[in-house]
């Protein structure tokens, strides 16, 4: 089915806060239109009101057809208790409420005294209806397409069958795979999706852009993966929460950087042209005033009292001068105002240094270490002080286990593992897990920077976009963006010469990822940065490059 969203006047927000307002979208088939915008502007709440899954606060939502097959893929993976992968995957397909829904209408069609419907509907359309959709969402013949998939992405979860797999005991990157199968598996008219490409490797990213690519329906997508940006999308709607704005730019990733820069420039120069002319009317009009002022003092001053012509002449100079003052201040009101352009918040920071460790950072000396059934090694690697090593490699091929063996996080099953003298570790681990639990973010915070005050530690919060609204919430109610930005905020406070960033790109907005590049470019200590986004590795320098694969290590 080819299907048409239409979005007209759209507001939306939370409580009495609007994020954005008088927002007009199409997304026909073949669409694919990518929502950029910093954190906070409201790029998730608009997916969600597209979805249908809240009200917005004015403005509509319309599809045609009106029973068009909406599919949301959101940003957190909800893993439910007890939930196989296979479940899992029925309910994000859409596949089990369309089941559900055939079979009550199923049931309601064989009762023999069924009650009367409230829409006067008859109850052998209500199930036609119903069947077409649960035909639509893929339900037939999904138990035959799962495994195929899973197989296809490499989850062999174990000895039992991948689908049969609890959610809960997923890692990240085998959840992000799994979340990539629930698209494949997809029979959408219109897909939306938050964040698809966190935590996917290499691998994942090019079968999500083939997915994008090859759909035949509409795509609303919110991406903070630059190169993936690029590869897929046709226009880009633009959430300015600044100027309280939105607007959509034709043409690709790359052509709304240019014309964004472009508009910026003319907006600033627009601006500043107006500026200075206001200015010079308004210091002419007051030398006006102030020549109008000295002459009538002037001329009391030097003509007689009995002088009627110099009197006259004097009163005829001093109108002249105020009718000057008139036209100048007449002209100053005639001007067409011009709103200053409203700076973007911006993630200034720099990464806090501690004094140079050894010369020798980190060593692993044919180190094997057990995970479950992954084994990674036999190993040996040596870092050394000042190096800037870039790590890749697929999901579950031993990143993670590799950099708790260089961190002295995890003792080697055979072999020796040394961590150096005098290393400070400043760490952005994958799951944002060092500020989380009950407690408010500002006392973790000040737990782990116990030499900063309180208002120090809330005045470095705000710094980083977290306000009183955020700093006195429970780490865990943040959002992971809120997350990845206080650990940033945590850098800067402490001193650090071994910085280690797992995945660093992940929830974080287009902006803070450009501030981060520079940050890292300044940084002068050793860097161990793991991460699948392309830009990213194109951007910062580094010395190495190691690649990890089912275990092994090698320097690429």
């Amino acid at each position: 089915m080819t299907a048409t969203l239409v979005a007209q006047g759209l507001a939306g927000g939370y409580a009495h806060r609007t994020l954005f307002d008088s927002l007009d979208l199409t997304v026909a088939p073949g669409d694919v239109v990518g929502v950029v915008g910093v954190n906070g502007s409201g790029k998730s709440t608009l997916l969600r009101l597209l979805a249908g899954l809240t009200e917005p606060q004015a403005g509509s939502v319309s599809l045609a057809p009106a029973d068009a097959f909406v599919g949301w893929l959101p940003q957190e993976l909800e893993r439910l208790p007890g939930e196989t992968v296979a479940g899992y995957l029925a309910r994000r397909t859409g596949c089990t409420a369309a089941t559900t829904e055939m079979d009550e209408a199923a049931s309601a069609l064989g009762d023999p005294a069924p009650t009367p419907r409230a829409d006067g509907l008859d109850p052998a359309d209500v199930y036609s209806v119903a069947l077409e959709r649960w035909l639509a969402s893929g339900a037939a013949d999904l138990d035959d397409r799962l495994p195929v998939v899973l197989a296809d992405l490499g989850l062999a979860l174990g000895t039992d069958l991948a689908e049969n797999t609890l959610m809960t005991s997923l890692s990240g990157g085998q959840a992000a795979r799994v979340g990539l199968a629930a698209l494949l598996l997809s029979r959408f008219d219109i897909v939306l999706l938050d964040e698809p490409t966190n935590d996917l490797d290499l691998d994942g990213l090019e079968r999500l852009e083939a997915f994008v690519r090859g759909l035949r329906g509409g795509v609303v997508l919110v991406s903070h993966d630059r190169e993936f940006l690029a590869r897929c999308v046709t226009r880009v709607l633009e959430l300015d929460l600044a100027q309280g704005a939105n607007r959509v730019f034709g043409g690709g990733y790359d052509s709304y950087l240019e014309e964004r820069d472009t508009d910026r420039r003319h907006k600033r120069e627009h601006y500043d042209e107006f500026a200075e002319k206001k200015a010079d009317l308004v210091g002419r009009a007051r030398t006006q005033r102030e020549w109008s002022s000295q002459g009538v003092r002037n001329a009391m001053k030097k003509a007689p009292d009995n002088d009627k012509l110099r009197r006259k002449a004097s009163s005829e100079s001093s109108e002249k001068q105020a009718q000057k003052v008139r036209q100048m201040e007449s002209r100053i009101a005639r001007l067409e105002e011009v709103d200053e352009p409203r700076k973007e918040w911006q993630l200034e920071f720099t990464i806090g240094s501690a004094p140079r460790s050894s010369t020798v950072v980190s060593t692993l000396s044919n180190a094997v270490l057990h995970q479950g059934d992954f084994t990674l090694g036999p190993v040996s690697l040596q870092i050394n002080a000042g190096e800037r090593i870039g790590i890749t490699g697929p999901n579950g091929a031993g990143k993670t286990t590799l950099l708790r063996a260089l961190l002295g996080r995890q003792a080697p099953d055979a072999g020796t593992a040394s961590l150096g003298s005098r290393v400070a570790i400043g760490e952005i681990d994958q799951a944002r897990a060092l500020l989380s639990g009950d407690a408010p973010l500002a006392s973790a915070f000040e737990g782990l920077v116990p030499d900063l005050a309180t208002a120090e530690v809330r005045t470095l919060l705000a710094k980083f976009g977290l306000k009183a609204d955020h700093v006195n919430r429970a780490a865990d109610d943040l959002s992971p963006g809120e997350r990845t930005r206080a650990g940033l905020a945590l850098l800067q406070a402490r001193g650090v010469n071994l910085l280690v960033l797992d995945e660093p790109t992940n929830h974080l907005d287009l902006a803070a990822i450009e501030q981060l590049e520079q940050a890292l470019e300044a940084y002068e200590g050793t860097l161990l940065l793991v991460t699948h986004d392309r830009r990213m590795l194109a951007n910062v320098h580094t010395d190495r490059h190691w690649s990890v694969d089912r275990g092994t290590v090698t320097e690429a």
